[in-house]
């Protein structure tokens, strides 16, 4: 029936949203591990040392406040966005958890 069919094709489109969602995930957390590392490393180097960061193919001299600075904006950054990918990975499972128990419902009904 049509309405199955559309149901089923609404339950593939929850899913392939949430393993899109799942995949951004697992890039942004990826990401703020190296910027915590970064930080970590950067807050461990002496005061004097010189500090590099990249700019495109090149390495250039930092000012150490400033790479600090950035660093903690990106990862401020990088959780909020972690966090909002969180919620619509929640709100997508409970849709398709949802939407599962409407089909099983239609396609076995209780018996009598």
């Amino acid at each position: 029936p049509p309405q199955i069919q559309n149901m089923v094709a609404q339950l593939q489109q929850l899913q392939q949203q949430l393993q899109a969602v799942v995949s951004q995930k697992a890039q942004l957390e990826s990401m703020l591990k190296e910027t915590e590392d970064a930080i970590e490393e950067v807050e461990k180097s002496a005061e004097s040392s010189a500090i590099f960061k990249a700019v495109g193919n090149v390495l250039v001299k930092a000012d150490r406040e400033e790479v600090l600075k950035e660093l903690k904006e990106k990862k401020e950054t990088t959780e909020i966005r972690v966090k909002s990918l969180e919620r619509q990975e929640e709100r997508l499972k409970e849709r398709l958890v949802e939407l599962q128990k409407k089909l099983q419902s239609i396609l076995s009904p209780q018996a009598g």
